[in-house]
């Protein structure tokens, strides 16, 4: 850690009325202020009600928002985890960038973006998330993309969910295309039903920790929340619903035309994807990738880009994504390098380099 000039050393002295929230505040053992410690890079010493942080001013600015924030949260009678800790710290550090989002006030307690149904409660845990959120709301349709584990299918159920228990819409309809990721998964037995759930599992993975069991059921005989494939999309008007497509990357580009031109009156889309892990066959083109890049600029349609710093699943999920990344702009910088090398200056040599970069990644495979 880069060490703290005297001059830029500060400490912060924060009081809080309820003692009773206290405990849940500092964690079992002072684990939540360990965990600032940690991410934040500040001293946080607790007595009685208090807690006294030193470090960098930035830090104790920090600290002290994620504190406010998780003890407003507690207030409100929603319980804190270390997961809530953690995003409270992610919000706390990108507060700068986000002073100017009507709901933030610098030097003082941040508001979070929040989905609330009957079930929980979710707050959002990155910047990406509370801005995710906030398109939701404000836009009739939102692309959502990103790495796996940043919260873009689950947020979207839950919002979908939220919004049909306050009675905005009548039906949730969620859709995935159909695509093994990778496997030939041959024939499913069963029905209709049966055969197309294994690739809607994730759906209803969400649907289950905002819906209880009962409802849920009730509402899937009922058609007022609906998990279908893509294909089941066409020919049909979609009004008074929130629609989520899942997985959008693996559609072509007649899917996802099919898909968004079936917006109807009082409905939002949400679509929700990851540009590097498309699982169509080689060459042919993901209709996400094509749908935002048609539809930049659009009036009515916002965007919301997450990286692997916005992974909220377990932390080696996030260095997973990392080092994909890595390896990927590495072989990105090879292959110009290779071209450069070689003036390659048509398509048919630029494929042929390509190639060449293929067989020996499967050289060096062979020889591990």
């Amino acid at each position: 850690m880069k060490p703290i000039a005297a001059s830029d050393m500060m400490h912060v002295v924060l009081a809080f009325d309820d003692n009773r929230l206290v405990g849940d505040l500092f964690g079992q053992f002072d684990q939540n202020l360990a965990l600032i410690e940690q991410k934040i890079g500040v001293d946080a010493v607790a007595r009685g009600n208090q807690v006294t942080i030193r470090g960098s001013k930035s830090g104790c600015e920090q600290a002290k928002l994620a504190l406010e924030s998780l003890y407003a949260s507690l207030q409100n009678g929603h319980e804190v985890h270390p997961g809530d800790v953690d995003g409270a710290i992610r919000m706390a550090q990108s507060s700068e960038a986000q002073l100017t989002l009507p709901t933030m006030e610098p030097k003082s307690r941040m508001a979070f973006a929040q989905i609330a149904t009957r079930r929980k409660t979710l707050i959002a845990r990155t910047a990406a998330q509370d801005a995710y959120i906030r398109a939701m709301d404000r836009s009739d349709l939102t692309f959502g993309v990103g790495p796996a584990g940043t919260g873009k299918t689950f947020l979207a159920v839950a919002y979908a969910a939220a919004l049909l228990e306050r009675g905005e819409i009548d039906r949730m309809i969620l859709s995935r295309p159909a695509v093994e990721a990778g496997e030939r998964l041959g024939f499913l037995p069963g029905d209709m039903r049966e055969k197309v759930d294994p690739y809607l599992r994730p759906l209803y993975d969400g649907l289950n920790e905002m819906i209880s069991p009962e409802k849920l059921e009730r509402g899937l005989e009922s058609g007022m929340i609906e998990v279908a494939p893509l294909a089941f999309m066409r020919g049909r008007t979609l009004s008074n619903a929130v629609v989520i497509l899942d997985e959008a990357q693996n559609t072509t580009s007649m899917q996802m035309k099919m898909f968004l031109t079936r917006l109807g009156e009082n409905s939002k889309m949400i679509v929700t994807g990851d540009p590097s892990q498309v699982d169509l066959p080689p060459g042919q083109m993901s209709g996400l990738k094509e749908a935002l890049k048609i539809l930049d600029g659009v009036e009515g349609v916002s965007r919301v880009n997450f990286t692997e710093s916005d992974v909220v699943r377990h932390e080696l999920v996030a260095r997973i994504v990392h080092a994909y990344d890595e390896d990927g702009r590495r072989r990105a910088e090879r292959r110009r390098a290779l071209l450069a090398a070689e003036g390659v200056t048509d398509t048919a040599k630029a494929m042929s380099a390509n190639q060449k970069q293929n067989n020996e990644r499967l050289q060096e495979t062979d020889d591990e």
